[in-house]
């Protein structure tokens, strides 16, 4: 994990096929710990998904605004190389000063 304060946030959902509960989490868990080892200015993931609507996602704390892209860019070819479709994706500006206050971030 890097250093440096997360400044951008990932958001990141589309459809995605079976599986999930358990069976998700155990295809995904090497994919999770090749995330955090080896992804660019990366501070932290959230994994999100709703089962009922089918879709899953994330969200994404970054370093740099050029991570996040960079990310993106490579993530939403991997989804969709799993059959993942409707990527929705957007990039969001961290506010440091009021993200301090309600503990978001640290100052």
């Amino acid at each position: 994990m890097p250093a440096e304060t997360p400044t951008v946030i990932l958001q990141m959902d589309f459809a995605s096929p079976p599986p999930w509960g358990e069976a998700r989490r155990e295809a995904l868990r090497a994919l999770a710990h090749s995330i955090a080892a080896d992804t660019p200015g990366l501070a932290w993931k959230i994994w999100t998904e709703d089962e009922a609507a089918g879709r899953a996602g994330g969200l994404y704390a970054f370093t740099t605004r050029d991570a996040a892209q960079a990310y993106q860019a490579m993530h939403t070819a991997r989804v969709t190389a799993r059959g993942a479709t409707d990527i929705q994706a957007r990039i969001w500006d961290i506010n440091m000063e009021l993200s301090a206050i309600t503990q978001g971030v640290r100052a």
